[in-house]
């Protein structure tokens, strides 16, 4: 069956194809009655722009490419969440990509944007290739959310206070009597601001660190609890630095026979949808997500709209949630 085309949508509606080029284009110029003669045109012949088509004309694509570190993270989602709304609002439409398995594959991270002509690109999480990022920001316009890295000219970053948030836990865990605190790290930027905001909560109390290297998933941070466990002086709580790496960590008790929070509290980090899994209840930092991503889409919209000028970092501020994994240490409960 032969589509319908802007031609059979002016026959219809009686009005020049420039008029419906008009209303397709959400302009003010056209009059109600015209507007509305379109509209029903267009639902009764069933007529979808040629994407393609309007590319060419407009000399856009309507798309954002988004490129996520991995995709298996679950705050990812809170954060594309966030950013899909604005950008729908502005007529764009996300394409998604995985680092990952881009490295895997050894291929170019972000310069296949450029080949599907995107009109702007988002990179979700901390790559490892700045030189390749940077040859894109170069071309169109580009924002970092969720990441602290890397640093390129004209090239905005949103992301939570992650020092902040890591302090607000590791206070928590101190308010509750604890002194033996380890700290299940991640890497890049964001591992070190967690990190540092652990240990200057410690260092304001005359506590001693314990950091045991993590890879951010929950493999990686129940290895690195059962190293914690085995140490003479076992912690009394585990603050990790995500929500995954904090469910490896649950795990690696309970086959230790260590019973959360009596025996060890554990804290995580994003406040994902897996932390308030009725059967996980993980004390976790809010990291905002869904503002990260619609800051992220709004800081991309005024690059668009030529309202930004050098780069800009905006923080959203985290929040703690108690939940059921974190209590008074061991020698504190009464039977």
């Amino acid at each position: 069956m032969k589509q319908p085309t802007i031609r059979d949508v002016a026959e219809r509606a009686g009005v020049s194809k420039s008029l419906v080029s008009l209303v397709l284009r959400g302009s003010d110029q056209v009059r109600p009655e015209k507007r509305d003669a379109v509209l029903r045109a267009v639902r009764e012949l069933g007529y979808r722009p040629n994407a393609a088509a309007r590319t060419l004309s407009e000399r856009r694509s309507r798309t954002v490419g988004v490129l996520l570190h991995d995709l298996r993270n679950p705050w990812f989602v809170e954060l594309l969440d966030g950013m899909n709304p604005p950008l729908r609002e502005a007529g764009l439409h996300m394409l998604l990509s995985d680092a990952r398995l881009g490295r895997r594959a050894g291929h170019d991270l972000a310069e296949p944007f450029l080949d599907l002509g995107v009109d702007g690109l988002v990179v979700v999480g901390t790559l490892p290739d700045p030189a390749g990022l940077a040859r894109v920001a170069e071309r169109l316009p580009v924002v970092v959310a969720g990441a602290r890295e890397p640093v390129l000219p004209d090239v905005d970053m949103v992301a939570g206070d992650d020092e902040q948030g890591a302090r607000l836990v590791t206070e928590h865990l101190i308010g509750l009597g604890h002194r033996r605190i380890a700290h299940i790290g991640g890497h890049g930027a964001v591992g070190e601001l967690r990190r540092r905001g652990y240990t200057s909560a410690l260092a304001a109390h005359g506590l001693d660190p314990v950091v045991e290297r993590g890879d951010l998933t929950e493999e990686g941070g129940y290895r690195a609890t059962v190293r914690l466990i085995a140490r003479a002086e076992r912690p009394t709580a585990v603050f990790a630095v995500n929500d995954m790496t904090a469910v490896g960590a649950l795990s690696a008790a309970a086959e230790l026979g260590l019973s959360v929070p009596r025996d060890i509290s554990v804290a995580g980090y994003d406040n994902t949808g897996i932390s308030r899994l009725r059967h996980v209840w993980l004390t976790t930092v809010d990291n905002a997500g869904h503002e990260v991503g619609r800051r992220a889409a709004r800081c991309l919209l005024d690059r668009f709209e030529g309202r930004a000028g050098t780069s800009r970092v905006r923080l959203t501020t985290p929040a703690l949630e108690t939940r059921g994994t974190t209590g008074r240490p061991p020698g504190s409960f009464r039977d």
